[in-house]
């Protein structure tokens, strides 16, 4: 192989690239732009699957037949952690990293013993507009400022070397190295999978340009720029009238043009076939937008193509020199001294199975707790009835995209441990059509110091290509909670597990239902963090990710309709806490904790000062009717945009725990823009922390820099990114604090 270019690690990869590519003959490129590249043993180039899953932890999911990940008498199991919807409601950043530093860990050493692969398509951000999505247990929330916050950490974590910062200089940034590969999914504007006879395969999504950049687009804009992931899936769906898979707009202007994407764009997986014999893009060939097919219509008939003459050999090129690259950054050439003695040690450790543990911990939102039912005592709490259809729940706590976890420890496993544990199961699965079962949960309740239902939803009514069609618990659960917590004879404490948000409307009014917990998808130890959050071994910090709606919501409008804002004529509500301002079961970002916080005023920026060259022209937007219009509405960002870093706002908040209890609180920092913009959002999530503050009166101060044009802009109709002029506030979690700020405009 000496004679080979490509082999030589004195050459920067962009020449190596280039030679190995050079050395392929038209066919054998085709071979290698497929999910399963074939490799080109005549020079040594060996196989490769480019499909590997870590969503949430190392998965198994791949290719039927041809999984590069598995698992077997070696490698048993990896550390499955709460899936993304969970996580992504402990507001925690730092920890969103360090699980992706884990899974990146585990995946390396699984790569060494032969057991997984190098790239993994994962994370998914999907905003999650519509409550009914059966995909929400896979991404962090309804907000696109936190999906891409979310984006940017745990691809952080996947992707850095450890060692090294994403500040580190290098003079070539398409050289810098990667631990594992991640992939931004799915673009764009996907999130209908199958819901009432329209499925993903077919469906178009109508979407104004306002729409798609201030919402479905801007996580993904923060994992490519922010995060530099090294790929980006496009999805099945098409966007006014395109396929998203087929649309250079959107892929080569925007995500490698505009956004500089430094890696390879993949097409989900069959999204070509489904492209060509679903939707009729066409009628003929595929669009050459992407550098991978997962699927096989790329190696099947990129080599014909060329010769017919529709596709030029160089964009071949152009897609293999994206993908081989990537695989150069990883050390798939080279390898990676740094992670070569990582091994089965690393994989399962006492650390990542705590790291599991404690993420569901802080994930859990404590929705109520009437008379500080919780925590329980262990004292004087001997015996516990735990029932409902997820009481022994396993892998229904790992949802989907997971492998084979670690160990399980199921919610009666966790309360075991605090006392003598009753189980029944109420329901004989979470359809709950036997009423049968229910008699004998009433009879456990009744005899228990403690009663715990664990009730919820499952993959079986919220999963990829289902999508809900109420917000209501299945079958006879409702009956269950009512019947056991009107007999039981101490405290009921009801624990859903579910993605999407559930109308509970009925037990949150219950005076017989003393506390409600939210658990999500807790991942493989997510009954010992149930059971430590109903005692008080953890003090719950959780916050909702999403807004739980009553489900009369979905009698509003369809699922169909792509607008977040309200659309009055067809009284259609708005989407989201952007844009919705009617009643809620839950609002999001609402928690509870069993201490109580305080938030003081420390410093704040009042006005802000844009001054204005003669190339930088007042903008128009659209006001309310009587509603004052400055005479400069707003300025282009983008005229801005030299300057832009000179205009920060400033904020410090002090937190003070008033209760007994240690606790952590997340700091929530919304912007309300100036009154009287029409279709303004209400208010737009620009900053947040998680912090731990100390019992009995400790306090932490927490700063928040923001960068004007990128936290106080707007989109308007036309797809304008404009500052606005005039006095807007922030707002400080639920309103407990307001602070005003001017932005004024001067030549």
């Amino acid at each position: 192989m000496d004679e080979f270019s490509f082999c030589d690690k004195s050459l920067s990869y962009e020449v190596r690239v280039k030679d190995l590519i050079d050395r392929m003959t038209l066919d054998e490129k085709a071979g290698q732009i497929g999910d399963t590249a074939l490799g080109v043993p005549r020079i040594g180039l060996p196989k490769y699957e480019w499909w590997s899953e870590a969503l949430h932890g190392v998965s198994d999911v791949g290719q039927a037949g041809n999984h590069v990940t598995h698992f077997d008498d070696v490698i048993p199991g990896a550390t499955s952690f709460p899936t993304v919807i969970l996580t992504s409601a402990t507001f925690n950043q730092s920890l969103w990293k360090k699980i992706g530093q884990a899974v990146s860990t585990e995946a390396r050493a699984m790569y060494n013993l032969g057991h997984a692969g190098l790239t993994f398509w994962s994370p998914n951000i999907n905003v999650v507009r519509d409550p009914r999505w059966g995909r929400a247990l896979e991404t962090p929330g309804e907000d696109p400022f936190v999906a891409g916050r979310y984006a940017v950490n745990y691809v952080r974590g996947l992707q850095d070397v450890e060692g090294s910062t994403e500040d580190d200089e290098v003079a070539d940034l398409d050289s810098r190295p990667l631990k594992v590969s991640a992939c931004c999914k799915h673009y764009a504007a996907y999130d209908v999978d199958n819901w009432l006879g329209v499925d993903r395969y077919h469906f178009d999504a109508i979407v104004t340009e306002q729409d798609m950049m201030e919402t479905f687009q801007r996580p993904f804009e923060m994992c490519v720029k922010e995060g530099d992931v090294s790929s980006v899936m496009c999805s099945y769906n098409k966007i006014n009238g395109i396929p998203a898979c087929a649309d250079p707009r959107l892929l080569k202007d925007t995500i490698r043009g505009e956004w500089n994407l430094r890696g390879y764009i993949v097409s989900d997986c069959d999204s070509i076939d489904v492209m060509l014999d679903a939707q009729k893009w066409l009628n003929d060939e595929p669009y050459y937008c992407l550098d991978l097919d997962c699927g096989y219509y790329y190696p099947n008939y990129a080599n014909t193509s060329v010769r017919m003459g529709k596709v030029k050999e160089a964009e071949l090129d152009s897609a293999l020199k994206n993908l081989y690259n990537v695989l150069m950054r990883l050390g798939f050439f080279d390898g990676s001294p740094k992670y070569e003695k990582l091994g089965k040690s690393d994989i399962c450790s006492h650390e990542n199975i705590e790291l599991a543990t404690e993420a569901a911990r802080q994930g859990i939102v404590l929705l109520k707790n009437a008379n500080q039912t919780l925590p329980l005592k262990s004292n004087k709490i001997k015996t516990i009835a735990v029932v409902g259809p997820h009481a022994n729940a396993t892998s229904a706590m790992i949802g989907n995209y997971a492998g084979v976890p670690c160990r399980f420890t199921s919610p009666i496993d966790g309360f075991s441990k605090y006392g003598k544990v009753k189980y029944e199961t109420g329901c004989g699965e979470v359809f709950c059509k036997n009423e049968s079962l229910i008699f004998p949960a009433v009879r456990a309740a009744k005899k228990a110091d403690a009663t715990v239902l664990v009730v919820g939803l499952d993959l079986t009514v919220e999963a990829e290509s289902l999508d809900r069609t109420d917000l209501l618990l299945p079958g006879y659960q409702q009956q269950l909670i009512q019947q056991v917590s009107s007999q039981s004879k101490g405290p009921v404490i009801l624990v859903i597990m579910s993605a999407g948000g559930v109308d509970i409307s009925f037990a949150k009014d219950d005076p017989n239902i003393q506390s409600i917990i939210w658990a999500g998808y807790p991942g493989e130890e997510g009954g010992h963090a149930i059971a430590d959050i109903v005692f008080g071994k953890a003090n719950p910090g959780g916050r909702l990710p999403l807004t739980w709606f009553y489900t009369n919501y979905t009698d509003m409008l369809p699922l169909t309709s792509m607008r977040l804002r309200p659309i009055e004529s067809l009284d259609y509500p708005g989407r989201t806490y952007k844009f919705y301002d009617g009643p809620t079961v839950y609002p999001f970002g609402f928690g509870l904790s069993y201490t109580n916080f305080t938030y003081k005023l420390v410093s704040s920026t009042k006005t802000v000062n844009v001054k204005l060259n003669k190339f930088q022209h007042c903008r128009d937007l659209n006001y309310t009717e009587g509603s004052y219009k400055p005479p400069c509405p707003a300025i282009l960002i983008e005229d801005l945009k030299s300057s832009c870093g000179d205009y920060k706002v400033k904020l410090e908040i002090e937190v003070k725990n008033v209760g007994e209890r240690d606790g952590s609180d997340v700091v929530m920092v919304y912007w309300s823009p100036p009154q009287g913009i029409a279709e303004a959002p209400i208010v737009d999530l620009v900053g947040f922390e998680r912090v731990f503050v100390g019992g009995g009166g400790g306090s932490v101060k927490v700063g928040f820099e923001l960068d004007v044009c990128k936290s106080l802009g707007l989109v308007d109709f036309r797809g304008y990114r404009l500052l606005p002029s005039g006095g807007g506030k922030f707002v400080i979690g639920d309103g407990v604090l307001s602070l005003p700020l001017q932005i004024n405009f001067r030549r």
